[in-house]
C-alpha cells in the first residue's frame, strides 16, 4: 500500500481530526531540532465523539467469531509489513533509535498480532465451561450453566516514550483489546506523533476494508494529563491499558476510582529489576556475567522496563573483582541519546540526587561531551544497611544506571531482597549446586517479580504464550496479568454465564454441537466432544 502523508491530525473512528487546537511538534532527539508537520491537539469534543463511536460498535464487535477478529489484526500486520520502511524511517527521526531497533521492534508488533490473530482462530481462549442439568437431584433441581470470557467493552490505550511500536498504536494493549472484542482509542504519545499518525492510518485502513464498525478504532493526540485525563473519566470506557512512569499511571489508577462506576486501569509503571550473583557462579564464569550484565545494563541507553536497576552481591574476592570489571565497563562507555527531552532531564536531575546521597558512590566516564539529550551509563555502589534505610535509592532511575548493593552475609542479602517493591524480572545467577541450595532464596523471587530468570539477563520480552511481563505492584497496577503474551486478553474481558438458556441463544462456543470444536471443560471434564 502507498505510504500516507502526515496531516498532523488525530483519526476519529474514520474522519480525521480537526486543525485548530493547541499545536506541537515531535523532536529528533539527536539534534534538538523540531520536525515537521505541526500535530494538532484533539478537543475535548472529539475525544467525546471517540469514546461514543467505540460505545456504538462495541456490541457489534462483540458479536463477530474469532475468525473475524483474527482477519483484522492480521490484515493490520499486512499493512504494517507493507509500510515498513517508511515506519522505521519515521520513527527514528523521532527517537533516535537505531534502525535495527526499530525494525525490530516493527516485527514484534507484526508477531504480537499474529499471536492473537492464532489464538482467536482456534478458540479455546474463552475457557468455555458447562455444567448440564440434573432436573432429578436432591434436595434442589441443578440448572443448566455455561460460563466463557466476553469482552468489557471500550478500552483506551496509552501508547509508552520508549517503544514506538510495541507499545504504541498497534502495540500489545491494542492488539489484546481487539482479540478480546473491545474497540480501542489509543492515546497518541507526543515524543513519536507522526510514527503514531503513520501506524494508525493503518489501522484506520484495515477497520474500513474489513467492514469492521467505524469506532472499532480512534486515536487522539494530545497531552496525556488533558486529552487523556478527560478519556479516563468518559462514561462509555470499560477499561484503561497504560505503560508509562508510576506517576502517569498511578494518576490514571486515582481518575479511574473516582469515577461514579470506577474501571480497570492496567498500567505498567516501574520496575528495578533485581539481579542476584552468588559466589560460585562469579567464581566460574565472572568475566562473562560482566558482559553480560553490563550490555543488558546500557542496552537501549537503559531505556527498557526491564533494565537491571539493582545487583545484589555478598562481600568477597569474586564480587569484589567483578564489580571492578564492571565498573571498568561502565567507565569505557559511550554515551547514547535518550529518547526525549524530558527523560533525559529526569534521569540527570535522579542521577545527581544520587550523587548527594550519603554512603553511594557513582562510577562514570568523565569523556561527556555536554551534547543534549545525551548521557554516559553510570555505576553506583552503596552497602545494604545504607540502602535500607535510605527507601528512595530503590526507585527507579529509568536510564543507563545500576546500583550494586553490598551484602554481608546471605542473611543481609535476604532482607535487602524482601524489602524490595515488585518488579517485573528478578534474576538468580549461580551454580548447579548453589540454585538446589538456595530454594528459600527462588520462592523469594517469586513473590517479587513476574518473570524469575536463572543464569540469564532481563532486557528482551519473547512474545509468547507463556510469557508473563507483569509483577506486583509498582510495575504494574495488578500483578495477577500481563501486559504482554496472549494472556493479555484476559485483561479486557469478564466471565458471563449463561443460565437454563435454549441452544440457538447461547454464542457458538457453549451450544451443545460445539461447532467450533474447540475443547471445553464438560462437567469437570476436558471434551472437544458435543454434549448430548
Amino acid at each position: 500500500m502507498s505510504t500516507p502523508i502526515l496531516s498532523g491530525l488525530a483519526f476519529i473512528g474514520s474522519r480525521r481530526g480537526a486543525k485548530g487546537g493547541a499545536a506541537f511538534q515531535a523532536m529528533n532527539p539527536a539534534l534538538a531540532q523540531p520536525l515537521e508537520p505541526i500535530f494538532h491537539t484533539s478537543s475535548l469534543a472529539e475525544v467525546d465523539t471517540a469514546a461514543h463511536l467505540a460505545a456504538q460498535a462495541a456490541p457489534l464487535l462483540a458479536s463477530f467469531s474469532g475468525q473475524k477478529k483474527a482477519q483484522l489484526l492480521r490484515k493490520v500486520a499486512q499493512n504494517i509489513e507493507a509500510t515498513t520502511a517508511a515506519l522505521a524511517a519515521r520513527a527514528q527521526l523521532e527517537t533516535a533509535l537505531p534502525e535495527a531497533r526499530c525494525l525490530g521492534e516493527i516485527g514484534r508488533t507484526m508477531g504480537q498480532l499474529k499471536l492473537f490473530a492464532d489464538l482467536l482462530e482456534k478458540g479455546e481462549w474463552v475457557d468455555a465451561r458447562i455444567e448440564t442439568a440434573q432436573p432429578e437431584r436432591k434436595p434442589a433441581p441443578k440448572p443448566d450453566h455455561r460460563s466463557m470470557c466476553r469482552p468489557l467493552g471500550p478500552v483506551a490505550v496509552f501508547c509508552a516514550s520508549n517503544f514506538p511500536f510495541a507499545y504504541s498504536v498497534a502495540g500489545g494493549d491494542t492488539a489484546a483489546a481487539l482479540a478480546a472484542g473491545c474497540p480501542v482509542v489509543v492515546v497518541a504519545h507526543t515524543a513519536h506523533a507522526g510514527t503514531a499518525e503513520l501506524m494508525a492510518s493503518l489501522v484506520v485502513a484495515a477497520v474500513q476494508e474489513l467492514g469492521f464498525p467505524e469506532g472499532t478504532f480512534s486515536m487522539v493526540m494530545g497531552d496525556g494529563r488533558v486529552v487523556g485525563q478527560h478519556l479516563a473519566k468518559h462514561p462509555a470506557l470499560r477499561a484503561i491499558g497504560f505503560t508509562g512512569s508510576r506517576a502517569g499511571g498511578k494518576a490514571l489508577m486515582d481518575t479511574a476510582a473516582a469515577r461514579p462506576v470506577p474501571i480497570p486501569v492496567y498500567a505498567e509503571m516501574s520496575s528495578v529489576n533485581p539481579v542476584i550473583l552468588l559466589e560460585e557462579a562469579l567464581q566460574s564464569r565472572g568475566e562473562a556475567m560482566v558482559a553480560g550484565l553490563f550490555a543488558s545494563c546500557t542496552l537501549g541507553v537503559g531505556q527498557f522496563c526491564t533494565q537491571p536497576g539493582i545487583i545484589l552481591l555478598v562481600r568477597s574476592q569474586a564480587a569484589q573483582d567483578f564489580v571492578e570489571k564492571l565498573a571498568a565497563s561502565f567507565r569505557s562507555a559511550s554515551e547514547g541519546v535518550m529518547l526525549t527531552a524530558g527523560i533525559y532531564q529526569n534521569y540527570q536531575r535522579e542521577l545527581a540526587a544520587r550523587r548527594q546521597q550519603a554512603g553511594v558512590t557513582v562510577v562514570q566516564s568523565a569523556q561527556a561531551s555536554g551534547s543534549a539529550g545525551r548521557v554516559l551509563p553510570a555505576l553506583l555502589t552503596v552497602a545494604a544497611p545504607t540502602f535500607l534505610a535510605q527507601p528512595a535509592l530503590q526507585a527507579e532511575l529509568f536510564g543507563p544506571a545500576s546500583l550494586v548493593v553490598w551484602c554481608e552475609d546471605l542473611a543481609q542479602l535476604k532482607q535487602v531482597v524482601r524489602s524490595l517493591e515488585g518488579s517485573l524480572t528478578a534474576t538468580l545467577h549461580g551454580t548447579a549446586e548453589e540454585i538446589a541450595q538456595h530454594s528459600e532464596l527462588l520462592a523469594q523471587l517469586e513473590t517479587l517479580a513476574g518473570r524469575v530468570i536463572l543464569n540469564g539477563y532481563p532486557t528482551g520480552v519473547e512474545v509468547s504464550h507463556a510469557i508473563v511481563h507483569g509483577g506486583p505492584y509498582p510495575s504494574l497496577s495488578d500483578g495477577r496479568t500481563t501486559s504482554v503474551g496472549s494472556n493479555a486478553i484476559y485483561r479486557f474481558t469478564r466471565l458471563v454465564c449463561y443460565q437454563s438458556f435454549v441452544d440457538a441463544a447461547l454464542p457458538a462456543e457453549l451450544q451443545n454441537a460445539n461447532p467450533l470444536k474447540i475443547t471445553r471443560l464438560v462437567n469437570g471434564q476436558r471434551s472437544s466432544e458435543p454434549v448430548s
